[in-house]
């Protein structure tokens, strides 16, 4: 069993996550869900087509994507997030690194954050630490901007893997729920 806040799942199958980005450079679906009428449209389409959980983005993290403000990430992502908590019983999960965003989103009473930085900003663990969602740990190198311009891995696989454990250990002692 897997519980990301109020939601449980039986992991005897494997989950379904649908992707919304609401993002003019999004490098998924190139920016097609900028209002909240085609965003709920699509959001609504996914779940129809089975999905678990919605994870929706309000800042691309394309390679050399430009960074947004807390404040403009909230804007495109927290009037989504209202109705489809009104609309359905969808687990949704926020695509960010940003302390304040998950902050106010975790207030939202979202599911997960899935944050591309692993909660290496400072604030995030202590965020996370104080609720009940789930968190998705991601790895890359340097930030979106950047982390195509060179990167050098002697051994892909175990670097991202040794990465990806240390972090997981770091947060089990500091006190989040394995």
């Amino acid at each position: 069993m897997l519980q990301l806040n109020k939601h449980v799942f039986d992991l005897k199958r494997p989950l379904l996550m649908g992707i919304l980005n609401i993002t003019p450079d999004s490098f998924s679906d190139g920016g097609k869900y900028l209002t909240l009428s085609e965003a709920l449209k699509r959001a609504h389409k996914m779940i129809e087509e089975g999905a678990d959980i919605i994870d929706i983005g309000g800042e691309s993290t394309r390679p050399g994507s430009e960074p947004v403000s807390a404040d403009e990430e909230l804007k495109r992502i927290a009037p989504i997030i209202e109705v489809l908590k009104k609309d359905s019983n969808i687990a949704i999960s926020v695509d960010t690194y940003k302390p304040e965003v998950m902050r106010e989103v975790i207030d939202m009473d979202v599911a997960m954050i899935n944050d591309v930085f692993a909660l290496t900003q400072p604030g995030a663990i202590d965020i996370i630490k104080k609720s009940n969602v789930g968190i998705c740990l991601m790895h890359m190198q340097g930030i979106p901007k950047t982390m195509q311009v060179n990167p050098t891995y002697q051994n892909v696989a175990r670097e991202v893997q040794s990465f990806l454990k240390v972090r997981a250990d770091l947060l089990i002692n500091e006190g989040i729920d394995k």
